[in-house]
């Protein structure tokens, strides 16, 4: 993947006007009511069950394990982490990943961040949650690769265990920001983000110039930038082709709304936030 190489290095500064703390209160919500993981396995007073052959504290422990998928420069992730989950968080841009361990640094947390494509990633264990927020899921771009990663997360995830995901719609791309051009300047970096939406593939691809000022000082005439070109490719989906995709990788699909708003998916939903669980 070329996307987000150049553009990762000043992806946070360009978006911080989203909210990074909304969507992990509404995570934390779908975490808590409908749970980490399934069977509470610290309820027996033996440390170890004889006919699983399974370390009860471990699994404990697991529970509270959190990965993120699609987790970017980490600002949800280290959100999280500082509410007392263990995190992982697995991206398939190096930069992006970089970008995180620094966050994690700064923040003293124990975060493990790891280079893995979201279709395609092993964990040294289980965990209790996955979560994907930030649109991650619309790089996917046949349902294909909706089943490779749903089962991945099938393999990744304890009994019961349950996968937070958010997704853009069609009607976002198509009658939101298909075929339009967007600019904004930072003062010292600036970005032209082209939109160009197929309506028979449901994929938007974004073609992105970054300017980012290479001299200090100076008056405003004398700064000199750098151009970065990036393409992105994303493909809106509606709520029955993940639930598709969520269940024929054996999961089970819980629920879905509007990510915005907390009500019911509509016509003009533009961004969804759903739930499925690993049986």
């Amino acid at each position: 993947m070329d996307s987000y190489t150049s553009f990762a290095y000043v992806y946070d500064t360009f978006m911080d006007q989203e909210p990074y703390d909304e969507w992990a209160d509404r995570v934390c919500a779908f975490l808590d009511r409908y749970g980490s993981a399934g069977a509470d396995v610290t309820d027996s007073p033996d440390s170890t069950d004889p006919e699983q052959g399974l370390d009860k504290d471990a699994l404990a422990e697991e529970r509270n394990i959190v990965v993120d998928l699609g987790c970017g420069t980490g600002r949800v992730t280290e959100i999280l982490a500082a509410r007392g989950y263990n995190m992982i968080g697995i991206d398939l841009s190096e930069d992006m990943l970089a970008i995180a361990q620094e966050r994690r640094i700064e923040n003293g947390s124990g975060t493990l961040y790891t280079l893995q494509d979201m279709r395609d990633f092993e964990l040294y264990g289980a965990a209790g949650a996955m979560i994907s927020v930030g649109d991650s899921v619309n790089y996917l771009l046949e349902e294909s690769d909706l089943e490779q990663m749903f089962r991945c997360v099938e393999r990744g995830l304890l009994p019961g265990g349950v996968f937070v995901f958010d997704f853009k719609t069609v009607h976002l791309y198509r009658d939101e920001i298909g075929d339009r051009t967007i600019a904004e300047d930072r003062g010292d970096c600036a970005f032209i983000w082209d939109n160009y939406y197929d309506p028979e593939t449901c994929i938007n691809e974004y073609d992105l110039a970054v300017f980012v000022r290479l001299n200090e000082g100076g008056d405003a005439g004398d700064a000199v930038f750098r151009r970065f070109d990036e393409v992105h490719r994303q493909r809106g989906y509606e709520p029955g082709q993940l639930r598709r995709a969520a269940e024929s990788a054996g999961l089970v699909w819980i629920t879905c709304q509007d990510a915005d708003t907390g009500s019911q998916v509509t016509g003009t939903t533009e961004r969804v936030m759903a739930a499925v669980r690993k049986p």
